[in-house]
């Protein structure tokens, strides 16, 4: 084993390692010693009401900049920057890579695009599609006849199944996409700075300013190539029809989104996003052989800039499907399997320490900031369900009558009580914002249904128990004994996506 292999697996360790060091060493003081663990616990506890506390009020201020941004005239704003800026120039690179969608995924995500208030001239669409789906091909030609003249170039490529150095992944399928696209724009005498990327996720669809708001941003950055700019994506396109488990899971999903975007030293591209084109040709685009591509493309960049690269938070929404099944127990296994392939970011760590070792032009400080913030995320992701859904209740169970009679004893369910008494508070607030982002019903679904999405949020413990900790800890548990994960698309609905 070569040095690099040796330090590869060591990396991918770490992780699960200490994940699973801290629920097995609680569950042994619990045992051993119910009062360090008590201590220890109930330190955790309130930790936690504080983390939730905070997380809650920063998911409001991105709220309140979210309603106040995603209304405004991005468009009219680009056309009054000064002539300089380059905004007639720039063009929009617009990839949807695409697995086995069909054309009730991908026909809405188009039309979105067609009726986005911009230059339809200045964009750039290309529908990546895997060769070794049989349909592929019908597919395209279907939605070349629709929406090829919508725009000013419409491009379907066919990504070879098998190359080598390739996993079957996004990232693989976006690259090969990006690479075809950079052929027509050479070709074309366009200059690489003058273009955006932007790889959305098959079912994405844009809000009307959407590109209004990117080109904005882009234009008016002090260094526009070195930075990934974020949408808040929402799960909307079928938010009605979904049932009650499957539509929890996601609202809270867009909210994390949200309360991620004010922290911006932690902020990291997620799903659909966007990007200088001149960058993605100069890192070599997204990762071919990992599933975590949307967020390793950002780490790539950091690297190559020296850690002069971030995430510009976009306060407009793109919204995608909720991902369910024909049953609660097909749409629990569903939406494990996409929270576990999330989880398997984790794969971050270790490539983003082993760049910071090779990388002698980012400071110290900046590469045990940025590791442990990574490291950090993940593994309270694994352990923070665990041990306040259940080791949490340990101490008394093995404690027996002395430590029962003890005042840590008298104080554990007090403390738990109060955790409790604020999740209730933030899950008010989470209820009323809920609500602000959902779209209008639609014909044919009864008001009841409004009812149903105020009660569903009594699921919310459940929801915590069986998607809280477990798809971070078998993520962390694979790498740890290198189980590479596979590229899993999410079924959302009857359809693969």
């Amino acid at each position: 084993m070569n040095k690099d292999v040796f330090l590869k697996r060591v990396l991918e360790i770490i992780p699960g390692g200490l994940s699973w060091g801290i629920i097995i060493t609680l569950i042994l003081l619990s045992i051993l010693h119910p009062v360090t663990s008590a201590v220890i616990i109930i330190t955790f506890d309130f930790y936690w009401i504080i983390r939730t506390v905070y997380l809650t009020t920063l998911l409001i201020l991105a709220h309140h900049r979210l309603k106040r941004q995603r209304n405004e005239d991005w468009f009219a704003s680009c056309l009054e920057l000064p002539l300089d800026r380059g905004f007639k120039e720039l063009c929009h690179l617009v990839i949807f890579p695409v697995y086995n969608e069909g054309l009730e995924v991908l026909r809405p995500s188009l039309n979105s695009l067609s009726a986005s208030r911009y230059l339809k001239e200045n964009f750039i669409v290309v529908m990546a599609f895997e060769e070794r789906n049989i349909a592929a091909r019908s597919t395209a030609g279907i939605l070349e006849q629709e929406f090829g003249a919508k725009f000013g170039a419409y491009l379907s490529t066919f990504h070879p199944d098998g190359l080598k150095g390739e996993s079957r992944t996004k990232g693989a399928n976006a690259t090969w996409a990006a690479k075809a696209a950079k052929k027509y724009i050479d070709s074309r005498g366009i200059a690489h700075e003058h273009v955006i990327v932007s790889c959305f996720d098959a079912d994405t669809c844009v809000e009307p300013e959407y590109f209004g708001c990117l080109s904005y941003h882009f234009l008016t950055s002090d260094k526009p190539h070195q930075a990934s700019y974020q949408p808040m994506p929402v799960y909307n396109n079928n938010i009605w029809q979904a049932p009650s488990f499957a539509r929890l899971v996601e609202i809270s999903s867009s909210f994390c989104q949200l309360i991620e975007s004010m922290r911006l030293e932690k902020f990291v591209t997620f799903s659909s996003h966007s990007m200088s084109f001149k960058t993605l040709v100069e890192i070599d685009y997204w990762p071919v052989n990992m599933i975590s591509d949307d967020s390793v493309i950002y780490w790539k960049g950091y690297l190559h800039y020296n850690g002069d690269y971030r995430v510009v938070p976009l306060y407009i929404t793109v919204s995608m499907d909720v991902a369910y099944s024909s049953n609660i127990w097909r749409t629990m296994v569903v939406q494990y399997k996409q929270k576990r392939r999330w989880a398997w970011g984790v794969e971050n760590f270790p490539f983003v320490v082993s760049g910071f070792i090779k990388n002698k032009n980012i400071s110290l400080l900046n590469k045990l900031r940025r590791s442990f913030h990574l490291l950090e995320s993940h593994v309270t992701w694994a352990v923070w369900a665990v041990i306040l859904g259940g080791i949490g209740y340990l101490p008394v169970f093995f404690g027996g009558v002395f430590f029962n009679q003890s005042t840590i004893a008298y104080n554990l369910p007090k403390i738990t009580g109060l955790l409790f008494q604020s999740t209730v508070l933030t899950s008010l607030i989470w209820i009323f914002l809920s609500w602000t982002i959902l779209p209008p019903r639609p014909k044919g679904v009864s008001w009841l249904k409004n009812v149903v999405l105020v009660l569903e949020w009594a699921f919310v413990p459940v929801i915590i128990l069986i998607l809280g900790s477990s798809p971070a800890i078998d993520a962390q548990t694979r790498l740890m004994f290198a189980k590479y994960m596979e590229f899993n698309p999410t079924l959302k609905g009857n359809r693969v996506v």
